[in-house]
């Protein structure tokens, strides 16, 4: 019925007005107590699926690992909606110091054939003071792990990047399971500078810091998230940096600026056409994998590993366990799938848990890439 429903009415829509129109029923249906409890019944993992998937990541218990990749809800609107469509932890943001109006519009669009998206969004959102007051004033009807990624506002001068990521840490920490400090995103002029370890370690280091002095009772987890442009090399240095500072986790990654693997179906005159912009879904799976797998390679269970980047079936995220990934997030699978595909994911991966050599997931984090690495 989804399938049928995209052929003849989403994909015939601005991306980012079918987007709003979704997660709007998606909301509506999340209000509605007997309605989300028949969806949450269909669609969220069974209980005997849930003591399969049970997972732990950085000191937090989760009902599995799977979960919503930053973008989605950018604002803290929906956590309840998508929790009740299955995810298992649910991403908010990016959120900045400073609300911002994002990139001018068109700035999402599909490549259907390639079941890609390409987004110049630009972190349109509320900014930290209001998304944290939202977060504040929110009463769950489903209990989740809510994570918020951080970024820099667009105005701000990199010089100052440090003093903006951390205004954000210090608002939206004690409503935060997790923060994210994205630094990946190829939308915002100048951001991927900040990947680079001499300006990294003084910015996390001052997020950190932030976020401590705002929940002085609770170490929030604190994670990077970096791009899969990264070379080799600065891939192992981000992975040096994160155990030197004792940081909790990695996500590994955000939206490419190559366009590799593209043109499957979709014209080169149309992928040209679309522009700059951050390339996710399945052309990303590879380099992704990749990344993640000499990030395993380097810190092992030293830090926790996010897997992130063409993610769409189950298999898709037992290979990213196996590769070393605790957790799993998807995005741009979700646009193509529809709201039963969480509940397709969930029942795959128990089914391929209970087929391996592995009593839990947790022994099946790297175990393929502790086979190859010497």
């Amino acid at each position: 019925m989804y399938a049928l429903l995209f052929a003849l009415l989403l994909k015939r829509l601005d991306p980012e007005r079918a987007h709003r129109l979704a997660f709007a029923l998606i909301r509506l249906t999340a209000r509605v107590p007997g309605l989300r409890g028949l969806v949450a019944a269909v669609l969220a993992p069974t209980r005997a699926q849930r003591n399969a998937l049970a997972t732990e990541a950085f000191g937090l218990r989760m009902r599995g690992p799977f979960g919503l990749a930053a973008g989605f809800d950018k604002n803290a609107v929906g956590i309840d909606g998508l929790t009740m469509l299955g995810f298992d932890h649910v991403e908010i943001g990016t959120v900045t110091g400073h609300a911002q109006p994002g990139n001018p519009a068109p700035r999402l669009f599909r490549l259907v054939g390639d079941r890609a998206l390409i987004n110049r969004m630009g972190f349109n959102n509320d900014g930290s003071a209001a998304v944290a007051a939202r977060l504040a004033g929110r009463r769950a009807v489903f209990p989740t792990t809510v994570g918020v990624n951080i970024g820099k506002t667009k105005l701000t001068p990199e010089r100052e990047a440090a003093d903006d990521y951390a205004l954000s840490a210090s608002r939206l920490a004690p409503h935060a399971d997790y923060l994210v400090v994205n630094v990946s995103s190829p939308n915002t002029p100048g951001l991927r500078n900040l990947q680079a370890t001499g300006q990294l370690r003084p910015l996390l280091t001052a997020v950190r810091a932030a976020a401590d002095a705002a929940v002085p009772g609770r170490r929030v987890p604190l994670l990077v998230k970096i791009a899969p442009d990264l070379a080799d090399e600065d891939v192992d240095a981000v992975a040096d940096l994160a155990v030197e500072l004792g940081l909790d986790g990695i996500i590994a990654t955000n939206t490419t600026i190559a366009r590799d693997g593209l043109g499957l179906t979709a014209e080169r005159a149309e992928i040209e056409a679309v522009g700059a912009g951050g390339l996710s879904g399945a052309p990303l799976k590879d380099r992704s994998l990749a990344v993640l797998r000499r990030l395993y390679a380097r810190v092992g269970d030293r830090v926790t590993l996010v897997g992130v980047g063409g993610v769409r079936t189950a298999d898709d995220v037992w290979e990213r366990i196996l590769a070393g990934a605790t957790l799993v997030q998807g995005y741009s699978a979700f646009v193509y799938e529809g709201p039963a595909w969480c509940r397709r994911v969930h029942r795959g991966l128990a089914a391929r848990l209970a087929a391996s050599p592995y009593a839990t997931l947790a022994e099946a984090v790297g175990a393929d890439t502790r086979k190859v690495t010497p």
